[in-house]
């Protein structure tokens, strides 16, 4: 595997990977008034990310790493430019459209986690998939599966004060993958996490993407997580700035 870096905008850097893109931002934008004061979150960025690729939002605190994720799961709106899934403008889907897109197709793994206190682990990872009308006994095939993959089998039953930080993190993730999704796009995926099970993770996020064919998207500031990704945007003040890409 050979690593070099893609200077946006730079005359001598090479071409892209020239592979069809499953989800795609174009010119995207997103700004919004803050004390009186205009911010520019995510300025003009082009990403795509492929069935079966890797890649990492690379970039210090406050560099719109999160915006950028959120716009592309359809939670928040771009003040310019757009996202496509499979082609499809998500301006041009109804709320209908695209919830259903993130119940089926898009696994969300929150930064914050956004569990609910009062149900297990099972029950957590299990929510999307009662969402989307999943019938009983796959649901707790796909349940059972997720939480075996994070290394949570023995703690399904448990509800979430009995478990620790990095436990409920896993349990987010294992929710994001029970629905077998085509992309998961992961907030800090092992900011609780101590170094060893982060890694395993990555690992995981990786396999998911290198042997399954999901496309996976991160935003990390663990150096880590480069070791596992296909593509690395370096993102500053809400632009892209470098594209490190992984080549045979």
């Amino acid at each position: 595997m050979v690593r070099y870096v893609v200077i946006k905008g730079g005359a001598a850097a090479p071409a892209l990977p020239a592979t069809p893109a499953l989800l795609e931002a174009r010119q995207l934008s997103c700004a919004f008034r803050l004390r009186g004061e205009v911010v520019d979150a995510v300025r003009a960025v082009d990403l795509a990310i492929s069935t079966g690729t890797c890649v990492l939002l690379r970039g210090p605190s406050g560099s719109g790493k999160t915006t950028l994720l959120n716009l592309l799961a359809g939670l928040q709106i771009p003040t310019g430019g757009s996202v496509h899934y499979r082609g499809r403008d998500l301006a041009g889907m109804s709320d209908a459209e695209i919830t259903q897109l993130r119940r089926t197709s898009i696994g969300y793994v929150f930064q914050a986690f956004a569990l609910v206190p009062a149900l297990t682990a099972e029950e957590n990872v299990d929510l999307p998939l009662r969402a989307a009308g999943t019938p009983t006994a796959r649901a707790r095939e796909l349940v059972a599966s997720a939480l075996q993959r994070v290394g949570l089998a023995g703690r399904a039953g448990h509800r979430l004060h009995e478990l620790s930080g990095g436990e409920q993190q896993r349990v987010a993730l294992a929710r994001a993958i029970a629905p077998e999704p085509e992309i998961i796009l992961a907030d800090e995926p092992t900011g609780e996490l101590d170094q060893q099970t982060g890694r395993a993770v990555f690992s995981l996020l990786r396999h998911l993407a290198a042997d399954i064919g999901v496309a996976v998207c991160i935003t990390s500031h663990d150096v880590a997580a480069a070791e596992y990704a296909d593509r690395v945007y370096a993102i500053r003040d809400g632009r892209v700035t470098a594209v490190e890409v992984v080549t045979a």
